[in-house]
């Protein structure tokens, strides 16, 4: 009995169309556009964000930028994004945390080390955090929800995943990092007119202003270089977490306690 097949075509295709529904692969040609569409998505979404967490009356909302995370996560998934692209998976959750870990604890050191040296302690005078309660408030609560949590779940979760399937690690490093230093150009405005020892070193005015936010542009392009590497390398967005945790909130709980010396 002679048994009816399908043209090799036609079932490549059927193969295909079963992969794009079951969400895990596209074809090759789709691919490539499809991550293009998801990045400029969700770098477009991330830089609208941005002006209204700082420059709208939604700056003065805690959620801001948590919700809006939420709905670039969305995003993600709804184009085809599993957890496990996004690097929240059970498999990977102990390598996170042992690299994470081993991070803020690196981090805690190192800044005990810049409180105690009399050279290095005026950088950590952030009247922001001059109050020990305001402190403790913002590393446990303030800083986890609205700024470490929702910036690592966009940029080392759903843009990392989609640079990472369009051009791959060398994508990742490079424009991943890059985006996330022009993240802060915006937080950073201020940066010299609160914090002495920036003052003190690049004066006042708007010349020291932009200086300011390039050095922090700077800083936190390298800054989420480490985070992508934290991420590659345990395959988990919680270990670039636990470091970026560490580095804001043991900053601010530093500045409390160099106010109180």
């Amino acid at each position: 009995m002679t048994v009816l097949q399908a043209p090799p075509e036609l079932a490549a295709d059927r193969s295909e169309d079963t992969e794009i529904a079951s969400g895990h692969k596209v074809s090759g040609k789709e691919r490539p556009s499809r991550e293009i569409l998801t990045v400029l998505a969700v770098i477009g979404l991330l830089a609208a964000l941005n002006v209204l967490a700082h420059f709208t009356p939604l700056s003065m909302w805690f959620f801001t930028v948590p919700v809006g995370v939420g709905l670039i996560l969305a995003l993600g998934k709804a184009r085809g994004h599993t957890w496990q692209d996004i690097g929240i998976s059970r498999r990977t959750l102990k390598k996170g945390l042992k690299y994470g870990g081993i991070a803020a604890a690196v981090v805690l050191g190192a800044v005990l080390a810049g409180v105690l040296l009399p050279i290095t302690r005026d950088f950590f005078l952030n009247e922001n955090y001059a109050s020990a309660r305001t402190a403790v408030f913002a590393a446990l609560v303030i800083i986890p929800i609205q700024t470490v949590l929702p910036e690592e779940l966009a940029f080392r979760g759903i843009l990392h995943s989609s640079l990472q399937k369009l051009g791959g690690i060398r994508a990742v490093l490079i424009a991943g990092s890059i985006l996330f230093g022009l993240w802060h150009v915006s937080s950073s405005l201020n940066l010299t007119a609160g914090n002495e020892g920036l003052t003190s070193m690049l004066g006042s005015g708007t010349l020291a202003q932009w200086v300011g936010v390039g050095l922090a542009v700077v800083a936190t392009s390298f800054a989420g270089a480490a985070f992508t590497w934290l991420r590659l390398r345990s395959e988990s967005v919680i270990a670039p977490i636990g470091l970026h945790w560490a580095l804001n909130a043991c900053g601010a709980l530093a500045a409390a306690v160099v106010f109180q010396l």
